[in-house]
This record gives structure tokens, sequence and C-alpha cells, in this order.
């Protein structure tokens, strides 16, 4: 049953995900996630602490603390935030990533990461009134327009820029992201111009009309890819979907709706396998899949899709119900846990635990506790 299985999954979130990764995830002295957990919740030094990481942690944790009071986890906020800006602000912009000695590593600053910038810390603001949060995001804002935009829109993946590299959809999906969060705490017009250049970007550049998909890898001219132009992941349509729900809030316009119409029937017809599940990845001109391996956070990107797609009430039960029935069978595990990747007969595969997996789990089961409190469902969720 839908009710059984939300509830299940809220109790993974609150009681073992958030719970274990506080204890075993942070450095309990300096505040930072660590990179990557061992399954056994034991750190799997990787060789580096990204910026990434630190972010979405911030993040994660930010809005948890907003939804529920859980005053040992609060108190690990201030401490992180703190970290973040001490470690990796350096000379007027972000770096990508520490050794394992916390000694600066790489040095690039690099949209990706910027976009976790923008996100974590508008949510940690709404959490601690913290202005440095708000200027930082300015500064961040600053420093993507001015040394990271480019001419033929968008913005180029890291700097110092490199105008031949290859150029992506997803840094551009979650700078989106980013965005929506910095403007929905301050109001800002800038913010919202960034918004609608980046929705102007989707249509233009992202979205293939002949093929209703959402392309990833181009060129800096902002042509397909030679090599990589037809590889798409069913995921970052489901991604989009959510997100164009989100701006239209926003900026409306029937060209955000339509657009997530299209990347969602693409999406469930080419890239939901029939044993269950989300392909990784799928070829846009045959929607055959080139990866049929599912790590998780597909799943709960299409999940977040289902809360906000205008399909009948009984359709979004039972996909939802279907979903988290695979995710509480296949990925949560009973100690907080996931198995980040399945093979395609749905066999978890031996993979540590990403530090920046909880952000897609975590968000995913509380856009579906949003909505199945709004719809009666289950009551007084966090």
């Amino acid at each position: 049953m839908l009710e059984s299985a939300i509830l299940d999954c809220q109790s993974f979130v609150f009681n073992k995900l958030l719970p274990q990764w506080a204890k075993h995830g942070l450095n309990q002295k300096q505040g930072y996630s660590y990179e990557s957990l061992n399954l056994d919740w034991s750190i799997n030094a990787i060789g580096r602490v990204r910026l990434l990481t630190q972010c979405r942690q911030l993040y994660t944790l930010s809005h948890a603390s907003l939804l529920q009071k859980d005053k040992a986890l609060q108190s690990k906020l201030k401490l992180l935030f703190d970290f973040i800006i001490r470690q990796y602000f350096i000379d007027g912009r972000w770096i990508f990533s520490l050794n394992d000695d916390l000694s600066p590593q790489k040095t690039e600053s690099d949209t990706y990461a910027l976009a976790f910038v923008m996100l974590s810390f508008s949510s940690y603001y709404q959490f601690s009134q913290d202005q440095r949060a708000l200027d930082y995001i300015e500064k961040t804002h600053h420093f993507l327009t001015h040394e990271m935009s480019a001419n033929n829109g968008g913005f180029y993946e890291s700097y110092p820029l490199d105008i031949g590299q290859t150029r992506r959809q997803n840094p551009h999906m979650h700078l989106l992201e980013g965005y929506i969060a910095a403007f929905k705490v301050t109001q800002k017009e800038t913010y919202k111009q960034t918004i609608q250049s980046l929705l102007t970007l989707s249509q233009t550049h992202f979205y293939d009309e002949k093929t209703k998909t959402l392309r990833e890898f181009f060129h800096h001219d902002w042509q397909l890819h030679s090599e990589k132009g037809s590889q798409i992941e069913p995921g970052h349509h489901f991604e989009w979907v959510w997100l164009l729900f989100q701006a239209n809030q926003i900026i409306p316009h029937s060209d955000h709706t339509d657009l997530a119409q299209s990347l969602w029937i693409t999406a469930t017809r080419h890239g939901m396998a029939s044993n269950g599940g989300i392909y990784n990845q799928i070829d846009a001109e045959t929607y055959q899949p080139l990866d049929k391996e599912k790590r998780i956070w597909p799943i709960t990107e299409y999940i977040k899709a289902i809360t906000v797609m205008p399909i009948g009430l009984e359709e979004k039960k039972h996909r939802l119900d279907a979903a988290l029935s695979f995710m509480l069978q296949h990925y949560l595990l009973d100690d907080g846990g996931w198995n980040e990747y399945l093979d395609k007969d749905n066999i978890p595969k031996d993979y540590p635990l990403p530090g920046t997996s909880s952000y897609h789990i975590f968000l995913g089961l509380i856009e579906v506790l949003r909505w199945s409190e709004a719809q009666g469902i289950v009551k007084n969720a966090p």
C-alpha cells in the first residue's frame, strides 16, 4: 500500500539515513563531510574532498533542519558552513577540491559545484538567517556572470576557461535549481533573469524537437557532440520535469510545462526497465538502452517528477507505490545505507556510499512526503 511505503521511506530518511551520515559521514571536529563511506560506515578515503560534496550535505542537513527539530543535526550546520567558506573560497572564487589532509588540490572553479553553492547556501540561510550565506551567493553569481558566461549562451564548465571544452546540459540544470532557490530567499531580479536565460537555453539547445529528448553533450558552439551527442539520461529528463514546474511558479509560461510534458513522455516510455527501475542511459535516436544498470538517483528524480506532473491521482498513486516499493526492496538498507548501483537484473553492486547521493535520496522522498500530506495520505509529515 502507498501509505505504508511512504511511512517506511519517511522513517528511513529521518530515523536512519540522516542520523547515520551525521554520525559517521561528518568529521566531528571540523564538520566537513567525507567524500565516501564504505557500506559498514567506515571512511572510504579516495584522495579528494570536493566542494560539491560539502554543499550537497549542507543543503540536505539544512533542509532537514527546516522540517524537523533535531538539535543533534542542527548543531552540525554552522561548523560545516564555516568549513566550506574557510577552505574552498580562495582569492575571490571557489576551488574544486581538497586533498585528504585538507590542503588545496584542484583549484579550478567548477560550474556544477557553484550551482550547489547557490542551492545549499540558500537553504542554510533559510535555517540560520546568516547574512554571510546571501553575501556568498551574490559573490558566486557575480563570478559566474562576469567570468564564466559564454557569448553564445550558458556558462563554461570550469575556470580558468577552456572555450574548446565539451559543454553539458547538466551543470546548467543544477544552476537552474540553484538560482530558483536563491531567488526564493532573496527575490532578486538578477537571479530571476538568470532563471529565464537558463530556461531559454533548455528550449534552444538542450531539447531536441525531432526526438523529444534532452541532449547531454555538445561542442563549444552548442552543436551536438560528434561522439557523445546521442547519449541521454532518463534521470535528467525527470529532474528537468520537476525543475520546470518549480521555475514555472516564478516565470509562468506554457512553454515550460509543455517541455516538461514532452520530457516526461519520452522518459517514461523509453527509460524505464521492464523489471523495475530507471536505466542509466539510453540512445536518443533509437531509444534503446546504452547502460542497463540502475544507479539510485534516477528513480529519486522519477518520484519527484510524479509529484508535479498533471496526471490523474490514481496514476500518481500507482506510479509512486511501484517506485517506492522498488526502492525499499532494492535500494534502501535497514541501517540507513543504500545500494548505489543495481545491475540490469536488479542485483546490487558492491559499491561504497558517495557523499553526494543522500541529496538525491532525501529530496526525492521529501517531495513525496510533501505531496502526500497535501493529499491527506500521510498526516503530519515533516
